[in-house]
C-alpha cells in the first residue's frame, strides 16, 4: 500500500516521493509543522463554536457585556484561524521549506487580525464604526507588519 501511494506521489509530486531514512512521513511537511496546524485548526473550531453558542443566545442591547464577549471571541476565533493560513502560506511559498521564525511571524499575523476584527466587532457595537477608521487601522497595522517583517 505504501508502495503504490510512493508511487503515486513519486508521478504527480516527483520532489516529494524521497525514499530512505530522510523520507519526510507526509512526503512534504513535518510531523510538528502538521500537528501545531491542526491543533491551531481544532482550538479555532472550538472558539467559532463558542461565537455561535453567544451569538444565537446573547443579545447585545440588551447584555452589553455579551457584546464584548462576543467581540473578543470573534477576534479571537479570526486569530486562531488565520495563523497556520499565514503559515501555511509562508511554508508553500518557501518551496514547502519550514524557515526559522515562520510560526513566530505567523502568530504575530494573526494577533494582529484577531485584533482588528475584535476592535472593529467592538466599534460597530458602539455604533461608532466608519470606514476611515477602519481604512486608518488597517494601513496601522500594515506598516506594523512591514517594518517588523523586514528582511535585514
Amino acid at each position: 500500500m505504501n508502495a503504490v501511494l510512493l508511487g503515486l506521489a513519486h508521478l504527480f509530486r516527483p520532489w516529494a516521493a524521497e525514499t530512505g531514512a530522510e523520507a519526510l512521513d507526509s512526503m512534504v511537511m513535518e510531523a510538528r509543522d502538521r500537528l501545531a496546524n491542526l491543533g491551531v485548526f481544532g482550538a479555532a473550531f472550538v472558539v467559532w463554536v463558542l461565537v455561535g453558542l453567544v451569538v444565537l443566545t446573547q443579545d447585545p442591547i440588551a447584555d452589553p457585556g455579551a457584546g464584548f464577549l462576543g467581540a473578543f471571541l470573534m477576534g479571537l476565533a479570526m486569530g486562531l484561524t488565520m495563523i497556520p493560513l499565514f503559515w501555511l502560506t509562508a511554508f508553500g511559498r518557501h518551496k514547502r521549506i519550514a524557515f526559522q521564525g515562520d510560526w513566530t511571524r505567523a502568530v504575530r499575523r494573526g494577533a494582529w487580525v484577531g485584533l482588528i476584527v475584535m476592535l472593529l466587532v467592538v466599534l460597530r457595537i458602539q455604533g461608532v464604526l466608519e470606514l476611515p477608521i477602519a481604512l486608518f487601522m488597517m494601513a496601522l497595522v500594515v506598516v506594523a507588519e512591514s517594518t517588523l517583517s523586514a528582511e535585514r
